[in-house]
């Protein structure tokens, strides 16, 4: 009984029982790059409370951002090759209306 309302989960909130395949490559590359943003958060908030000049804390937001977008876009490139590619060989053209509405977050910024 408790698989079958897994499975009805699933169903209903698919984007959340979907999972990615990253090589172990990929994915050590990813938390490196996410270890260092967190780092660098870490250290922004530190130049906060130093009263650092706030130009210079605004350099390092900035950097922070563009670190997070190189891991985006290598996110989107394997979801692109690896998840879009699989789900349209199924024949589910569904994954096209999110892969639009996930570039679309990505541009908000």
């Amino acid at each position: 009984m408790e698989d079958r309302v897994k499975e009805d989960a699933c169903h209903t909130e698919e984007a959340s029982c979907r999972k990615s395949h990253h090589p172990e490559r990929v994915k050590k590359d990813l938390t490196t790059r996410l270890n260092r943003i967190e780092g660098q958060i870490r250290g922004i908030k530190g130049m906060i409370d130093k009263d650092v000049y706030c130009d210079d804390i605004i350099t390092q937001l900035s950097a922070t951002q563009s670190a997070l977008n190189s891991v985006a876009k290598i996110l989107l490139e394997g979801h692109l090759k690896g998840c879009v590619v699989d789900r349209l060989s199924e024949g589910d053209e569904a994954v096209l209306d999110e892969l639009v509405v996930t570039i679309q977050k990505l541009m908000k910024k």
